[in-house]
């Protein structure tokens, strides 16, 4: 196996998420939203701030590595939004992405661990998996309340119809002061 050229492979896989906007936030009108590389590093960023803040022991290198993980997959399978997951099978998003990402990790010496840490964070079990799944509902509602301030996108409204669940008292409690203020600024 040529290294660098596997390697190459993988890194233009997790370059393409550079231009893959967030089809949630096209289709609800915002100009220029942001592509998934940009909320894989608010993902990643937003873990990390929450893990200081967590009274459980983590792992922060698999932590960090779930959140830069979570999205790759659609470095094949582009940004496929929430409604249209609706239209297809069950479980189907999970198989699509485990494939995708299989095929990306293909013939790296490293992919196998790399895709049980992809595998560990879809299972949700781990400190670590909940986290990043806490991490990742706050980057949508941070990423939706910025857009609503600075564009007054009312169609964005959607994303708080639903309070979502989450494991971190601190995830909690920055979703909580994002729905304060949000209210305080739509009035």
């Amino acid at each position: 196996m040529n290294d660098a050229a596997e390697i190459a492979r993988l890194l233009l896989h997790a370059n393409q998420l550079k231009r893959t906007a967030r089809t949630g936030w096209v289709q609800r009108g915002v100009v220029n939203a942001e592509n998934v590389a940009a909320h894989s590093y608010g993902v990643a960023f937003t873990a990390l701030i929450l893990a200081q803040l967590s009274s459980e022991t983590l792992d922060l290198s698999k932590l960090l590595t779930m959140a830069v993980l979570h999205d790759l997959p659609e470095g094949l399978t582009t940004d496929i939004p929430s409604p249209a997951w609706r239209y297809l099978p069950p479980d189907i998003k999970l198989t699509v992405e485990r494939g995708a990402l299989s095929d990306i990790l293909a013939g790296l010496p490293f992919g196998d661990d790399l895709q049980a840490v992809w595998e560990e964070l879809h299972a949700g079990q781990t400190a670590e998996a909940r986290l990043t799944h806490d991490a990742d509902k706050i980057d949508l509602y941070l990423q939706a309340y910025i857009y609503e301030q600075q564009t007054g996108n009312r169609q964005l409204a959607e994303f708080w119809r639903d309070e979502p669940a989450f494991y971190s008292p601190a995830a909690q409690a920055v979703y909580d002061w994002l729905c304060e203020k949000r209210v305080v600024s739509n009035q």
